[in-house]
């Protein structure tokens, strides 16, 4: 039986899930107050500094040999491990809080002091700022030359305001997630391009008394400001003790040996939370990302007065797109990121991947993320939610994957690298809520229709899962092919089209990112 995308089964889901969020709580965040184990239906407004760490050389090191071989993998993983450690540390000396570690990408969380202390906001502001310094600082000393591990370059965006904490994630990997501005300003800055510093955002300067400026992104701190925060800051630790302690704790906690097996298909039955060093995986494989467009401001227009809404439309849409990747799709999901979720596909066997077969079912994967996206929104109307102006925008790329856990044993945290990994992301990036977009290693390996559905721009605008199986199967793609033969063997009802017009390719004036 093919792989399959089904309306009355998504529905089903869709109304489960909203069942779950039907009475919503949301409270304000206080020194009493845990954010570890979250309730699905219970949100907190938490005011803090957002920071974004983001390793500027992560893209060197997966390209330091001409082909990405298992021995670039091995090294990158010990290159983030490493560095990954080092920032944890810092994180739990300067009571701050990690709240993610994405491939290159470390958030993290200042919420003390509390506002009942005076200038609270500012002096969460100058502590970030003096840890920032503190984290480029230990990062230029924890390189290894004997494992041919640099020093990581590293880029850092500060944002501070309000933002709305929800449960992020399930089945034993629970963590908080902060939706709003903060956080995703941050991101922007740490992530704007490949100069090193820090970096505040207009809000965050202010707060500390600095000129507002036109082009915050480009604004790096000066050392004169950096020292000024870390003067008031004092943070209780200096470099040379975390870097002694970091190298001790490698001496009693050892990285170990990357070994890198096959997982033989379907990812859904790789479990991620049993791997380790020794027991990592890696294969070509395909890495999605789709990303719920326009969430970041839904959330600004409605955290003070309707913030119920913002954690229904949120649990519904990400339980939806997870279950399409793992259950539909047999996919697996790595991660959410925000309002995002990165899931791998592959097709093949315990020996090798089917490139062919692996990019036209990833491609129908993300027709039927739309059309349970699309569908998601229509039932959140019809129960009288507000859901903003959202969209969907899907980029995906085949490639070599490392997928294993960082951190030493009780603290891992789950990592998936590779050159196509960032490219995939990248695509997405470049897309609108309406669009789909495909690597170039991805449309190299697929059909004909494949590379015919999404034109030479290699992106095709309101690809749901009916446009994209009809038009791989009428241009002769195998697996579209099986696919609707399987769909009306059993019932002409079980697919069914979204009643709008769709466009085989997006306009020539959308710019190829």
């Amino acid at each position: 039986m093919s792989k399959n995308w089904n309306h009355d089964r998504a529905a089903e889901h869709i109304d489960k899930k909203l069942a779950d969020v039907k009475d919503v709580i949301i409270k304000d965040y206080s020194r009493d107050m845990s954010l570890e184990l979250i309730p699905t239906n219970v949100a907190y407004r938490v005011d803090g500094v957002h920071l974004y760490a983001d390793i500027l050389n992560l893209d060197d090191m997966l390209n330091i040999t001409d082909i990405e071989g298992v021995e670039c993998h091995k090294r990158t993983l010990r290159f983030l491990d490493q560095h990954y450690r080092a920032v944890k540390r810092i994180l739990d000396r300067v009571d701050a809080r990690r709240v993610d570690f994405h491939s290159q990408r470390l958030h993290s969380l200042f919420t003390k002091p509390y506002n009942s202390e005076t200038n609270a906001e500012t002096k969460r502001v100058q502590r970030a700022v003096a840890s920032a310094q503190l984290i480029i600082d230990v990062l230029a000393e924890t390189g290894d030359d004997d494992e041919h591990i640099p020093a990581a370059k590293v880029r850092i965006g500060i944002d501070t305001g309000r933002a709305l904490a929800v449960n992020n994630g399930r089945n034993g990997y629970r963590e908080p997630l902060f939706l709003g501005d903060p956080a995703n300003h941050a991101a922007k800055l740490a992530s704007n391009n490949n100069a090193k510093g820090i970096y505040l955002t207009n809000a965050a300067r202010k707060v500390i008394g600095l000129p507002e400026k036109e082009s915050p992104e480009k604004s790096v701190l000066s050392a004169d400001e950096i020292n000024g925060c870390q003067e008031v800051a004092k943070l209780d630790v200096t470099v040379d003790e975390i870097v002694k302690e970091w190298r001790d704790d490698l001496e009693k906690n050892p990285i170990g040996s990357y070994q890198l097996t096959r997982q033989t298909p379907p990812l859904c039955e790789m479990d991620i939370s049993a791997l380790t060093p020794a027991n990592s995986k890696r294969q070509e494989m395909i890495s999605l990302y789709a990303d719920i467009d326009g969430f970041t401001a839904y959330v600004a227009n409605h955290i003070d007065d309707n913030a119920e809404d913002v954690v229904r439309t949120l649990h519904v849409l990400r339980a939806e797109l997870e279950r399409v990747v793992t259950s539909d799709f047999k996919g697996r999901r790595v991660r959410f990121i925000g309002d995002c979720v990165h899931g791998l596909s592959c097709d093949g066997t315990a020996h090798t991947t089917d490139e062919e077969t692996s990019v036209s079912e990833s491609t129908r994967l993300a027709g039927a993320l739309r059309s349970s996206f699309n569908l998601a929104i229509e039932r959140l109307h019809a129960e009288g939610h507000e859901t903003g102006d959202l969209g969907l925008a899907i980029g995906f790329d085949l490639g070599p994957i490392s997928v294993t856990r960082l951190g030493k044993k009780g603290d891992r945290i789950r990592c998936a690298i590779g050159r196509k990994v960032l490219e995939s992301e990248n695509r997405q990036c470049g897309c609108s809520g309406t669009e789909t977009a495909i690597g170039q290693a991805a449309y190299d390996a697929g059909s004909d229709a494949v590379k015919n559905l999404f034109g030479k721009m290699r992106k095709v605008a309101n690809m749901d899962y009916v446009e994209a199986t009809e038009a791989l199967a009428d241009k002769g793609d195998e697996s579209a092919k099986q696919a609707r033969a399987d769909a009306y063997a059993g019932s002409p009802a079980i697919i069914r089209a979204d009643h709008r017009e769709v466009r085989p390719h997006a306009n020539a004036k959308t710019a190829d990112h």
